[in-house]
C-alpha cells in the first residue's frame, strides 16, 4: 500500500465516522426522543426494559449514547439500577444492526435483484433525494429524513472507500504476518477494546473489521475475539460521563463495563473449549461482511441470555465495587446530561417544580395555623420552606436557561416557557407565608389580639386563600384543566372579601372597636391573602393556556369572565355562598 492508499483508507474512514455521526442525529432528531421519553416509563420489567433498549439503540444507532443516558436517567433519580440494567442489555444487541446495514455492501452478484440490493446502485439516489430534502424543503421532519439519508449515503460511501483501501493489504506478506498475531484471542480482545475505545463507537469498529476483511485475509478465528472485545471498548464513554455522578450513576456505568468484561469471558472460554473439542470449521474461513455480522449478533444475544437471569448479581457486584458510605450521597436533582433528550429533561424539571409548588402549599398553611397559635418551631418549618423554594428556583431556572440552548421542538420551548414563569409564581407564594408569618410574630411579641369579628373574617379569608392554593398546585401537579377552570371564580370572591373586609375594618376604626396596630397587621394580612390569590390566577391560566400549546393567559381570563358558555358565573356563586359570612 502507497501513500495514496493510506489517504483513500483514512479519507474512507473520516466519511464513514462522519456518516454515522450523521445517520444517528437524522434519526435521533426524527424518532428518538419518542422512544427515549417511553424508556423512561417502560423500565419496570426485565423483558420491558431490555426491549426499550433495544429499540432505542436501533433508531439512534449508538450504543455508547443510550448507555450514556441511562447514567443519566440514574443520577436524577427517575430510572433505579435495577432498570438500568436490563436497559443496558438491550443497547448491546440494538448496536448489532449497523453491522447488519453495512454488510449489504458486501452483497455480490450479476443478478439484477442482487444488484439492485447492493448500497452502491440505490445510494445515489437516496442521496439526490436526500438533498433535496436538506437543502430546498422548509419541513423540519423532512429535513431529518434528509439528513437520515445523507448520512446513510456518506456512510455507506466510506465504507466503500476503505474497502477498496484495505484490499492491496491481501497481498502484503507483513499485513498477513500482523493478523497472525491477533489469531491469538486475548490480544485479539484487548486490539477490539483499545480501538473501540479510541473511537468510542463498537458500531463503528466492526464497521472498520468489515472493512479490513476484504483484503480476504481476515478468518472467523482473528475476527471473533476482535468483535468481543469491542464490546468491552464501548464501555469508555459511559464511564467518562459517570464522573461527577452520585453512586447509582456510577454503579450503572460500572455495570456495563461488568457485563461486556463477564460476557466476553464467558463467551470467549466457551468457544474457545468448543473449538478444542469440536475443531469448528468456520474458525479458519474467511470473513466477510456478513459472517462478521453475524458473529456480532450471535455473541451479543448469548451473553444477554447467559447474564440476564444474573442481573441480580451484577447490581451486587456494582455495590461492592462502589459500597455506599456514611456520607450522605449528593443526588443531582438535575442532571445536564438529559439536556440531550430535551423532552426528559424538561419532564424531570416538571417534577422537581411539582415539589416546588407543594413546597409552597405546605408553607402557607403552617402559616396560616400562626395568625392565632404562633409557635417558633413551625415558624422555622416556614423558613425552611421557603429558603427551598429559592434554591428549586434557581436551580431549575437555570437548568432551563441553559437547556434553551438546545434544539427544542415547539413543544418543549413553550412547556420550559411555562415552568420558568411557574416557578416565580410558586416562589412568591411561599415569600407571602413568610411575610404572614412575620405578621403573626408581631402580634405574638406584642401580646395583641384581633377582635371576634376581625378573627371571624381572617378565618373565612384564609380558608378560601387555602382553597384556592391547593386547586391551583394540584390543577398544575395533575395536569387538570376542570380545576384550573376553578380558580379565577374563587379569586374574584377573595378579591371581594378583601373590599368588604377592608371596608368594615375602616368602621371599625372610626368606632374604636380595633387599635391602629392591630388595623396595619389587619390590612397587611387581607392584602397579602388577595395577592396570593392572584398568583394562584396566574398558575390555573397557565396551566389552561399550555394545555393548547399557547401563553395568552389575558384573552383567557378575558373569556373566562365574559363568555356566556363559561362556568365562570356559576362557580362564582357557589364559592360566594361558600364564603360569606353568616
Amino acid at each position: 500500500m502507497d501513500i495514496f492508499g493510506i489517504l483513500e483508507l483514512i479519507g474512507g474512514l473520516a466519511l464513514f465516522l462522519f456518516g454515522m455521526s450523521l445517520m444517528g442525529t437524522g434519526l435521533e432528531k426524527s424518532t428518538g426522543n419518542k422512544l427515549k421519553g417511553l424508556l423512561e416509563r417502560l423500565t419496570t420489567k426485565k423483558m420491558s426494559g431490555f426491549l426499550m433498549g433495544l429499540g432505542v439503540t436501533t433508531i439512534i444507532q449508538s450504543s455508547s449514547a443510550t448507555t450514556v443516558m441511562v447514567v443519566g436517567f440514574v443520577n436524577s433519580g427517575i430510572m433505579t439500577l435495577k432498570q438500568a440494567i436490563h436497559v443496558i442489555m438491550g443497547a448491546n444487541v440494538g448496536t448489532t444492526v449497523t453491522a447488519w446495514i453495512l454488510s449489504l455492501t458486501g452483497i455480490e452478484g450479476s443478478n439484477l435483484i442482487v444488484k439492485l440490493l447492493k448500497p452502491s446502485s440505490f445510494t445515489p439516489v437516496l442521496a439526490l433525494i436526500g438533498i433535496v430534502y436538506y437543502m430546498f424543503i422548509k419541513n423540519k421532519r423532512k429535513k431529518d429524513i434528509g439528513l437520515i439519508m445523507l448520512g446513510f449515503t456518506t456512510l455507506i460511501y466510506g465504507m466503500d472507500a476503505m474497502s477498496a483501501a484495505v484490499k492491496p493489504l491481501g497481498q502484503m506478506e507483513g499485513f498477513r504476518n500482523l493478523l497472525l498475531l491477533f489469531s491469538n484471542p486475548i490480544l485479539g480482545v484487548l486490539v477490539g477494546a483499545v480501538i473501540t475505545g479510541i473511537i468510542q463507537s463498537s458500531s463503528a469498529s466492526v464497521g472498520i473489521l468489515q472493512a479490513l476483511s476484504a483484503t480476504g485475509q481476515v478468518t472467523m478465528g482473528t475476527a471473533i475475539p476482535i468483535i468481543m472485545g469491542q464490546n468491552i471498548g464501548t464501555c469508555v464513554t459511559a464511564l467518562i460521563s459517570s464522573v461527577g455522578t452520585n453512586k447509582n450513576a456510577r454503579r450503572a456505568a460500572i455495570v456495563h463495563l461488568y457485563f461486556n468484561i463477564i460476557g466476553t469471558i464467558t463467551f470467549l472460554t466457551l468457544f474457545t473449549i468448543s473449538d478444542k473439542i469440536f475443531d469448528f470449521a468456520f474458525v479458519d474461513q474467511t470473513a466477510n461482511h456478513f459472517l462478521i455480522a453475524i458473529a456480532h449478533s450471535i455473541f451479543n444475544l448469548l451473553c444477554t441470555a447467559i447474564l440476564m437471569p444474573f442481573s441480580g448479581l451484577l447490581e451486587k457486584l456494582a455495590y461492592i465495587t462502589i459500597p455506599d458510605d456514611d456520607e450522605q450521597d449528593k443526588v443531582l436533582l438535575l442532571d445536564p446530561r438529559l439536556f440531550s433528550t430535551p423532552t426528559i429533561a424538561i419532564n424531570r424539571s416538571r417534577e422537581i417544580a411539582k415539589e416546588m409548588a407543594f413546597t409552597s402549599f405546605n408553607a402557607i398553611k403552617l402559616a396560616f395555623a400562626l395568625v392565632n397559635n404562633y409557635d417558633e418551631k413551625e415558624a422555622q418549618k416556614i423558613k425552611d420552606a421557603e429558603h427551598q423554594t429559592d434554591i428549586y428556583e434557581d436551580a431549575i431556572g437555570t437548568y432551563m436557561v441553559k437547556l434553551s440552548s438546545h434544539n427544542l421542538s415547539e413543544r418543549d420551548t413553550i412547556e420550559s416557557a411555562k415552568l420558568l414563569f411557574l416557578i416565580g409564581e410558586f416562589e412568591r407564594i411561599a415569600d407571602y407565608a413568610m411575610d404572614v408569618t412575620e405578621s403573626a410574630q408581631e402580634m405574638f411579641d406584642k401580646k395583641i389580639q384581633f377582635s371576634e369579628i376581625a378573627n371571624k373574617e381572617l378565618s373565612v379569608m384564609m380558608s378560601a386563600v387555602e382553597e384556592v392554593v391547593e386547586m391551583a398546585i394540584k390543577s398544575f401537579s395533575d395536569n387538570n384543566i376542570s380545576l384550573a377552570k376553578k380558580v379565577d371564580p374563587l379569586e374574584e370572591v377573595i378579591d371581594d372579601l378583601k373590599s368588604a373586609f377592608k371596608k368594615q375594618h375602616i368602621g371599625r376604626l372610626q368606632s374604636n372597636d380595633c387599635t391602629i396596630e392591630l388595623g396595619f397587621i389587619f390590612s397587611d394580612l387581607i392584602t397579602v391573602f388577595e395577592r396570593i390569590s392572584d398568583h394562584c390566577s396566574n398558575i390555573a391560566g397557565c396551566v389552561i393556556e399550555m394545555s393548547h400549546d399557547s401563553m395568552n393567559m389575558h384573552d383567557y381570563l378575558y373569556k373566562a369572565k365574559h363568555e356566556p358558555e363559561n362556568d365562570f358565573a356559576k362557580h362564582y356563586k357557589e364559592y360566594t355562598e361558600k364564603y360569606a359570612i353568616k
